[in-house]
């Protein structure tokens, strides 16, 4: 036979494990709710993710990579072309 202690405690256990549920419950929800406001403030203020940040970090310094490149190119066809210029008036 139960006592009314232990049936005390049991009910107590009950409204206590509900309680411990529904607390996890709307954090749950309130987490969603945060994320999806911060989602929508990272969309109005138009900024960007990490990834796409690294991925056109990557292609700026090819293309600098690649102008250097071509200043060095410009630079000895100029003075090719400053060469043929004067033995073409040597000659």
């Amino acid at each position: 036979m139960n006592n009314p202690t232990t049936r005390f405690f049991d009910e107590l256990a009950k409204v206590f494990s509900g309680a411990a549920g529904a607390a996890q419950g709307l954090r749950n929800e309130l987490d969603a709710l945060v994320k999806a406001q911060v989602d929508r403030l990272v969309a109005d203020l138009e900024l960007v993710r990490r990834e796409e940040f690294d991925v056109v970090k990557e292609m700026a310094g090819k293309a600098r990579q690649e102008c250097q490149a071509l200043k060095v190119r410009v630079a000895e066809l100029e003075a090719e072309i400053e060469r043929l210029k004067k033995n073409s008036g040597k000659s």
